[in-house]
């Protein structure tokens, strides 16, 4: 698999982990498959489960080499949002492969949740869990974090979101099966009990040190108070964070170019 994972944890104020590239090859042909619209068969491949290859339409292509690409002249921070946000979404299947996961938003710079989780006891028929993402990919995590997660997740504590999260959720129990009971799941949510948060972000050696993580998530537990597991925390330790990702991203575009000579 592409990723591995070391815990990282702050005493009883957050607790995550630092996830580690095992497999940039295996990651860019992931990455590639989640541009082309394949997001449920890449999830079943991390699921270890036996499949099928997906035929993708020839018109495909051309959709999924614009959102791996730069437009000339353009910078490319929601081209490397998107990319952060579908390593995220691989990183949270290989840790919490029960859980049911929003496939990553197909337009850049969506204004709407980075990502959402559901954690479902299906035996009691509920809700356990809804995870609420926030995801950066950025070469100033610590001021990522102050000036645009900490507001975030004050505002959705204080429930200015809910109605989107209540139609995020149903929409994901729809997706998973459960269309029938959704509104009746969603209604019995204990939803100030249930949320909880997942911040990650990229960082480089000096935000990866242990001094430089409890500096870098600084103030988590004054934004979302409660038990220790409703602060997740993630981080990828990356040399060059725009090099880094502008090169999985020519490799996931190669990837491309190697799917359509076999299938088109």
């Amino acid at each position: 698999m592409p990723v591995s994972f070391t815990p990282i944890s702050n005493k009883d104020k957050w607790a995550g982990a630092a996830w580690i590239i095992e497999c940039e090859e295996t990651l860019a042909d992931l990455v590639a498959r989640v541009a082309l619209g394949q997001s449920r068969h890449v999830a079943r491949i991390l699921k270890e489960t036996g499949c099928d290859d997906v035929v993708p339409r020839e018109t495909a292509f051309v959709g999924a080499r614009r959102k791996l690409s730069v437009a000339t002249g353009k910078k490319p921070f929601h081209r490397d949002g998107w990319l952060f946000q579908v390593i995220s979404w691989i990183a949270a299947h290989r840790q919490s492969p029960d859980d049911l996961i929003r496939a990553p938003q197909m337009i850049h710079a969506d204004k709407g949740f980075d990502g959402i989780h559901v954690r479902f006891v299906h035996a009691e028929g509920r809700v356990a869990t809804v995870i609420i993402c926030e995801e950066k990919a950025t070469t100033k995590p610590r001021g990522k974090i102050t000036s645009q997660v900490w507001p975030e997740f004050e505002a959705l504590e204080m429930g200015e979101r809910d109605n989107e999260l209540v139609a995020v959720v149903s929409e994901l129990l729809a997706v998973n099966g459960l269309a029938d009971e959704a509104d009746r799941i969603v209604a019995d949510i204990l939803w100030q009990v249930a949320r909880s948060y997942r911040v990650s972000v990229t960082g480089t050696e000096e935000h990866c040190s242990t001094h430089g993580l409890e500096k870098l998530f600084k103030g988590y537990e004054e934004k979302v108070s409660g038990d220790l597991a409703r602060r997740r925390a993630e981080v990828l330790q990356l040399h060059d964070i725009r090099g880094w990702l502008n090169s999985l991203a020519d490799m996931a575009l190669t990837k491309l170019d190697e799917m359509e000579a076999v299938h088109v």
